[in-house]
């Protein structure tokens, strides 16, 4: 009896249980970091970090895949191996337009990739530089890399944790800025050339949270009423708001050598727990593009998909707002996903007092788009459940001024303890009405408040897709708006 096909021995990827349909996630096998991403020649590349050899984190890649929407994704061959400098963990990618490098040639950009070296015999043997920064560069478009010859380009002084450096362009001096994590600070580097390096200064050892090390910085300029201020992202974990890993931000100035944030509260993109290890993409003028890991180091190896583990938020858009705090940073997903949207559907606005009846005739299988709009600020829940007596809750809490996510009844939970929990939000917003957008996946929930200044990011893991819509408030409750929008599969 001939032996099936791969193929044939799983179902396809667009119908395997609890696989994104909306979401970026490789064919299979392990993700975690999205990492190297920039903008080239109309395509948007997308490096993460990659194990082809099994669904846990293993020895690490850099997997590609490409764009030309932020939606639709080509996926392509592995970019970069382990060799026998270390496994190939996070970094970054430019567009090397000016030939700094010298990697260019037959009038041929490179694109060159920034990335950590980890030495795995170096981490056994308990040395405290295993980690370096070295590069590779691509002339046909990111399709093929060469390493440099003279890699790594900035070796460890002795830092246990040095790596993930985040570089971009810095054109009023003419020179690179590395953005590297350096265990519980940010030492910034500087290059003419991206191959030697210099050390310009160090943030954070006091500032932000510490509760766990510093990982996958970016800094990254944006306009605000015609100035110019600049953003550094930083992953930590642990020591999120809601527990394990998380990214918190600062917003302030940079001279070309040192950051100087604004305030120096700690303030996070997004408070749910499954958004890390975002980055902006390079390359894009203007228009800051952020997309992060959707996944938890808590549990991140045991959630019970099976041929893949690991996705990507939907790409979105970051911009700076003036808010009580002073300058903040919103979260809105890209205009692109407007592809995926089939006809809205307007739901009933009027909501009596406790739990109202399912919206929807029908038990929806696919994603979709919920927006809703209160007429003042009240107590509300939106409940997306489905016939498995599986439910997620998704609302926001008056009297606390909070929005909430509560996953514990969702459905499997039991691969780890600090699954099954609700997880809490700030209102960021002082209008009088609030405005939610959740886009709802197979087993994934993101929530964008009042113009994306408050934002969650959850997974869960249902018998069935959460289909059934229904809303609960303590008190009779009218909308001004209320809509569901199905959406297409990317598959």
């Amino acid at each position: 009896m001939p032996l099936l096909s791969c193929a044939q021995q799983r179902p396809q990827p667009s119908t395997e249980k609890h696989r994104p349909q909306i979401h970026f996630t490789p064919e299979e096998k392990w993700m975690n970091d999205p990492n190297g991403m920039v903008y080239y020649k109309g395509k948007y590349h997308l490096f993460y970090q990659y194990f082809p050899g099994g669904t846990k984190w293993g020895p690490m890649h850099w997997g590609h895949a490409s764009s030309k929407d932020l939606v639709h994704w080509d996926r392509l061959p592995v970019a970069l191996y382990p060799d026998s400098l270390g496994l190939i963990f996070s970094g970054s990618a430019v567009v090397d337009s000016l030939n700094t490098s010298g990697f260019g040639k037959d009038g041929k950009t490179p694109l060159v990739a920034i990335f950590t070296h980890h030495d795995m015999k170096g981490e056994r043997a308990k040395r405290n530089d295993f980690q370096n920064q070295s590069i590779a560069y691509s002339l046909d478009e990111g399709l093929t890399w060469k390493k440099y010859a003279g890699n790594p380009v900035l070796k460890n002084p002795g830092i246990v944790d040095f790596r993930d450096p985040k570089v971009s362009w810095y054109a009023e001096q003419k020179k690179w800025i590395m953005t590297l994590a350096t265990k519980d600070r940010i030492t910034f580097y500087s290059s003419p050339d991206l191959k030697d390096w210099k050390k310009e200064s160090e943030f954070g050892e006091k500032l932000g949270a510490h509760g766990g090390v510093w990982e996958c910085p970016d800094l990254f300029p944006l306009m605000l009423n015609g100035k110019k201020y600049y953003v550094l992202l930083i992953s930590i974990n642990p020591g999120a708001p809601n527990g394990g890993s998380g990214t918190q931000y600062f917003v302030g100035d940079f001279d070309g050598s040192k950051f100087t944030p604004l305030q120096e509260e700690t303030r996070w993109i997004d408070y749910g727990t499954d958004n890390y290890a975002g980055i902006t993409w390079a390359n894009t003028g203007n228009r800051k593009v952020f997309i992060g890991w959707m996944n938890n180091w808590t549990y991140a190896n045991e959630v019970p998909t099976e041929s893949w583990r690991g996705a990507t938020t939907i790409a979105r858009e970051l911009k700076l707002f003036n808010d009580k705090n002073g300058i903040s940073l919103s979260t809105e997903p890209v205009k692109e996903l407007a592809v995926l949207a089939k006809a809205t559907i307007n739901l009933p606005k009027a909501v009596r007092a406790g739990l109202s009846k399912p919206l929807n005739k029908t038990s929806l299988s696919g994603p979709y788009k919920l927006q809703l709009q209160t007429n003042g600020l009240a107590s509300f829940s939106v409940v997306l459940s489905n016939t498995a007596k599986n439910k997620l809750v998704v609302g926001y809490d008056k009297a606390g001024n909070r929005f909430y996510i509560d996953r514990r009844a969702a459905g499997n939970n039991d691969f780890n303890k600090e699954f099954a929990k609700i997880h809490y939000a700030p209102r960021i917003s002082a209008g009088k009405t609030i405005s939610l957008t959740l886009y709802v996946d197979v087993a994934s929930v993101e929530l964008f408040a009042d113009n994306g200044s408050s934002v969650m990011t959850d997974i869960f893991f249902p018998e069935k897709p959460l289909g059934l819509i229904s809303v609960q408030a303590p008190a009779a409750l009218i909308l001004k708006d209320f809509s569901y929008t199905p959406l297409k599969s990317i598959w």
